[in-house]
C-alpha cells in the first residue's frame, strides 16, 4: 500500500523525519518496502499578479499583460481568454522548466517582448484543465515558489501491510500507529452537513436476500450533483497514493476509501430500476458487465447488488457499466456496505478481479464504520458536486456482525511471554493509545479487562494483545537471550541418509537444487502429451486451490523443472543444470488417500561448460545426462543398472531416450524433451532430463562398502567388431558378453558403432574392446585367446552376429 505523508499529516502531527517514520513504522510490523520523494516536474514557477491588460497591437488573438512577483513587474505575451486584471495565476519565469523538456526563454511574439509565460494546469502537468490559465487563490503569497506554496512536494511510503492488518488499509489506521508510537492524538475529519427537506425513504428502499454474506448495508442520496474534475488538494492525495482522478463524485469514493478503510459506490440514480436496492447472490452462468466493460460469466454464489430488475454491481468488487456515473448525472445513490470477506475473497478469485475495494473487503473492515464512511462520502459530494443531500439515510442490518467483547489480559504472563519487565500501567497506556478500552479486573492488579475497538478485526486473544504490547514498547527493548535446551543427536533415517549421498554427488558435480511447488496446472498432462492410460493423468484435484493454474498435485516432476528452465530463460539464463527432490501424487482407489512417492528429478540445457574460447560452444547432450546418471548411481553402488530404449516417455525424443533399469525393475527414465512439449512450453533450447524413483532404490543401495584387493598384474585387451542388426540395443550385446561367466573377463567397453559403406542394410557395426586380467599370474596370449574366442563364439551363437 502507498501512503502520503502529506495526507497523513491531515490527521496526526509528525515531527519525524521521512526515514524515521519508515523505520519506526518497519518496526512495528508494517515494513517500509520504499521510501521515495515525489513532487512537480517543473522549476522556478512562481506565483504572480496580473497588473494589467491590453490588446497585442499585431495579433488579434494575443493580449499583453504586466504581470507582477511582488519584487518586479514583467511584460508578458499570452493568448488565452480567461484571464482578468487581478488575477493570481502561475508564471514560469525565464530559465524556468516544464513537463515536456522546455525550457522558457525570453521571446519576442509579433513584436513584443515576453519574459516568461503564464501555465494552466496541463501545461504544469498537476491537472487535466488546459482551456485556460491556471487560476490561483488570491491569498498565496507572490513571488512564492508555486511547488511550495501548493503543497506539491510529497514523500510516499511502499507499506507491505500482512493480511490480518487490514485497518492499516486506510490513513487514518497508519496515523493511529503513528499516534500510538509519538504519542500524539489522531484528528479525525469532522463530519458535519445540511440535509435537504426530501427524505431518502420515499425515493429508494434496500432488500437483503442473502444476510450470511451481506449482514449490514447503508445508503444516502445526493441530489443535484454537478459532475465535474475535482480540486487540486484531493487530486494531489489520490495520485500520491497511486490512484487515477477520474470525476469528483468518483474521487469521492476512492478518497474515502483510502481515508477511513472503508469501500464505497456511487449508482447513477437514473438508472436504478424501480428505485431500489436488492443484494442477492447470482444464479449460475449469469452475464454481467463491469465498469472495465468486460462481461464477467457469474458462479451462481457470487454475491451482487442488483435493482429492481437486473445487476448492478458485483458486491465488494466492482460496478457496474449499466450505473456508471457520466458527465450529465445529476442524482445518486451512495452505497456503504459490510459483505463478508470469504465470500469477497471466493468471488475475486473465481472472476481474476484484484480491486482495492476486493482487496480490503477480503481482509475484513470495520463493520461499525460504515455510517461513518458514508457520511463522510456525503458531505464531500455535496462540498464538491454543489449537491444536496437528502434527509436521513437508509441502513438495513438484518444480523449483526459479531466483534470481540473483553479480553483478560494478565500482565504477568505478557512479561513472562516476552521476556521483560513493563510495568502494567504501561501495558495499559500502550492499550489505550492503540484505541482500546481498558479497565482493571475486579480481585487482581496485575489484570485488565480489553475491548478491542471494532476497527481491530486481528485481535481476539490475549496473545494478540501482548504483540500489541511487544511491537509498540519496540522489539529492540525486548532482551534477547539463548533458549536454554538440551541438545540431543537426532536419528538419521537410512532414506535420509540416502537423499543427503545423492545431494552432495550431485551438487559436487555442478548441479543445483531447486524446490518447485506440489501444485501444477491440470493441463500439465496434456503438455507432456502422457498416454491416456498413462496413472500419471489420474491426478489429484485440491478442493481450494490458490489459481488455477496450481489446482491439481504433480504427479512427475519433470512438469516443474521445465518451468523453472522456462523462468530462468525468460531472465536470460541458458545454462542450467538442476536437480530436485520431491513426492509426486497419484489418485488412490476410492475413499483411499492418494498415493505418495519419492521422486529424484534432473534437468540440464545449454552449454556443457562456462564459455571458453578454446572450447566454442559445446552445449549438453544425451551422454552428458546418462554420464551423470551413471556417476551417480555408481556412487551409490548400485549393480547392473541398465538403459533401454523401449522403455523411454511419450514426452522424450523417441531417437535419443531410454528407460533405466535395476535389474528387472523400472527406477526411472532418461533422455532429451519432445521438441513438441517444448514448443507448448515456449521453449526453444534442448533440454535433458531424468527421472529416478528413490523409493525403488533406496532398498538397493548397500549399506557398507566392500573393498577387494586389486590385481597387480598387467590387463590384457582384445578388439571385436560384429556386424548385428541395428534394432539390437547394444546394452544387450554388453549383457550377453557379462553373463558368461569367465572369471578373467575383466569389463567390456564400447569402442566403435558404424554404419555405411561396407555394411548389409539394416545391419551395424559394433566393436566391442574386451578386457581380461588374472589375480594369480600374468596371463599369456593362448590364455587370453582361448577364453577370448569361447566368449565371441557364445555371443555369435546367442545373437546371430557376424564377424567383420
Amino acid at each position: 500500500m502507498q501512503v502520503s505523508l502529506r495526507w497523513l499529516k491531515d490527521y496526526v502531527d509528525i515531527d519525524l523525519t521521512p526515514a524515521e517514520v519508515a523505520d519506526c513504522l518497519t518496526m512495528t510490523g508494517l515494513e517500509v518496502d520504499a521510501v521515495r520523494e515525489v513532487g512537480p516536474s517543473f522549476t522556478h514557477v512562481v506565483v504572480a499578479k496580473i497588473l494589467s491588460i491590453r490588446p497585442h497591437p499585431n495579433a488579434d488573438k494575443l493580449h499583453l499583460c504586466d504581470v507582477t512577483t511582488g519584487a518586479e513587474t514583467l511584460p508578458i505575451v499570452c493568448g488565452a481568454d480567461n484571464i482578468h486584471e487581478g488575477d493570481v495565476v502561475p508564471l514560469a519565469r525565464v530559465g524556468a522548466t516544464i513537463p515536456g523538456g522546455y525550457t522558457i526563454k525570453r521571446s519576442k511574439l509579433r513584436g513584443e517582448y515576453s519574459d516568461g509565460m503564464l501555465c494552466s494546469e496541463e501545461e504544469l502537468a498537476i491537472g487535466e484543465d488546459a482551456t485556460g490559465i491556471m487560476i490561483l487563490s488570491p491569498d498565496l503569497p507572490l513571488g512564492g515558489d508555486l511547488a511550495e506554496v501548493l503543497d506539491l512536494k510529497d514523500t510516499v511510503f511502499d507499506i507491505g501491510i500482512t493480511p490480518n492488518r487490514s485497518d492499516c488499509l486506510s490513513m487514518i489506521g497508519i496515523a493511529r500507529e503513528i499516534a500510538a508510537l509519538t504519542g500524539r492524538t489522531v484528528r479525525l475529519p469532522e463530519i458535519r452537513f445540511q440535509e435537504r427537506d426530501e427524505d431518502i425513504q420515499g425515493l429508494a428502499s434496500v432488500q437483503i436476500l442473502d444476510p450470511d454474506l451481506c449482514p449490514r448495508y447503508t445508503a444516502r442520496m445526493v441530489r443535484n450533483v454537478t459532475v465535474g474534475p475535482s480540486p487540486l488538494w484531493m487530486r494531489l492525495r489520490l495520485e500520491a497514493v497511486g490512484l487515477r482522478s477520474i470525476s469528483n463524485v468518483v474521487d469521492v469514493t476512492n478518497f474515502v476509501m483510502m481515508e477511513l478503510g472503508q469501500p464505497l459506490h456511487a449508482f447513477d440514480y437514473r438508472f436504478l430500476e424501480e428505485n431500489r436496492i436488492v443484494v442477492r447472490r447470482s444464479t449460475q452462468g449469469e452475464r454481467f458487465v463491469s465498469l472495465d466493460e468486460k462481461e464477467r460469466i457469474l458462479k451462481a454464489d457470487t454475491l451482487m447488488i442488483c435493482d429492481g430488475v437486473k445487476p448492478v454491481a458485483i458486491a465488494g468488487i466492482m460496478g457496474g457499466f449499466n450505473s456508471e456515473i457520466k458527465p450529465d448525472t445529476r442524482d445518486i445513490l451512495l452505497e456503504s456496505a459490510y459483505f463478508t470477506p470469504s465470500s469477497i475473497r471466493r468471488s475475486a478469485r473465481d472472476l481474476g478481479m484484484s480491486t482495492d475495494a476486493a482487496f480490503r473487503f477480503e481482509r475484513g473492515i470495520d463493520p461499525e464504520g460504515l455510517v461513518r464512511a458514508l457520511d463522510r462520502a456525503a458531505q464531500l459530494t455535496a462540498q464538491l458536486s454543489g449537491g444536496s443531500i437528502c434527509r436521513g439515510r437508509i441502513d438495513e442490518h438484518p444480523r449483526q456482525v459479531k466483534t470481540v467483547e473483553e479480553i483478560s489480559l494478565r500482565c504477568g504472563r505478557a512479561n513472562a511471554v516476552l521476556g521483560t519487565k513493563i510495568p502494567a500501567a504501561d501495558m495499559a497506556k500502550i492499550l489505550e493509545n492503540l484505541g482500546m478500552e481498558v479497565s482493571r479486573k475486579e480481585g487482581g492488579e496485575e489484570e485488565y479487562l480489553v475491548k478491542p475497538p471494532s476497527f481491530r478485526v486481528d485481535i481476539t486473544r490475549e496473545i494478540d494483545l501482548v504483540e500489541e504490547i511487544a511491537r509498540i514498547h519496540g522489539y529492540h527493548h525486548i532482551p534477547v537471550t539463548l533458549p536454554l535446551a538440551g541438545m540431543v543427536p537426532a536419528h538419521r533415517s537410512l532414506r535420509r541418509v540416502l537423499e543427503e549421498k545423492i545431494r552432495n554427488h550431485l551438487t559436487s558435480n555442478g548441479l543445483s537444487e531447486v524446490i518447485t511447488y506440489s501444485f501444477i496446472s491440470p493441463d500439465a498432462a496434456d503438455i507432456l502429451a502422457l498416454n491416456v492410460e498413462d496413472e500419471r493423468r489420474k491426478v489429484v484435484s485440491i478442493s481450494n486451490p490458490l489459481t488455477e493454474e496450481q489446482s491439481v498435485m504433480r504427479t512427475t516432476l519433470i512438469y516443474g523443472l521445465l518451468k523453472v528452465m522456462r523462468e530462468n530463460v525468460n531472465a536470460g539464463d541458458y545454462n542450467l543444470k538442476i536437480f530436485e527432490f520431491g513426492k509426486i501424487f497419484l489418485q488412490g482407489k476410492p475413499g483411499e488417500l492418494p498415493t505418495e512417492k519419492k521422486r529424484l528429478g534432473c534437468l540440464m540445457t545449454g552449454m556443457r561448460d562456462d564459455e571458453l574460447w578454446s572450447l566454442g560452444e559445446p552445449g549438453v547432450d544425451f551422454y552428458d545426462l546418462k554420464g551423470c546418471v551413471e556417476s551417480l548411481t555408481d556412487s551409490l553402488g548400485l549393480k547392473g543398472v541398465q538403459f533401454r530404449s523401449k522403455a523411454r516417455e511419450t514426452f522424450l525424443h523417441p531417437g535419443r531416450a531410454c528407460g533405466i533399469f535395476l535389474g528387472e525393475k523400472s527406477i526411472g527414465f532418461m533422455g532429451e524433451v519432445h521438441p513438441d512439449v517444448l514448443s507448448r512450453m515456449d521453449l526453444k533450447n534442448r533440454a535433458l532430463v531424468f527421472e529416478l524413483d528413490v523409493d525403488a532404490i533406496s532398498g538397493e543401495v548397500p549399506q557398507s562398502v566392500t573393498y577387494r584387493e586389486f590385481s597387480r598384474y598387467p590387463e590384457s585387451s582384445r578388439d571385436v567388431a560384429f556386424v548385428i542388426d541395428s534394432t539390437m540395443e547394444v546394452g544387450d550385446m554388453l549383457d550377453m558378453a557379462l553373463s558368461t561367466g569367465e572369471d578373467l573377463l575383466e569389463r567390456v567397453r564400447i569402442f566403435d558403432v558404424y554404419a555405411g559403406a561396407g555394411i548389409p542394410e539394416g545391419k551395424k557395426s559394433l566393436g566391442l574392446r574386451f578386457t581380461y586380467r588374472s589375480f594369480t599370474a600374468t596371463l599369456t596370449d593362448d590364455t587370453v585367446n582361448r577364453v577370448h574366442s569361447t566368449i565371441v563364439q557364445r555371443i555369435v551363437d546367442r545373437t546371430g552376429a557376424q564377424i567383420r
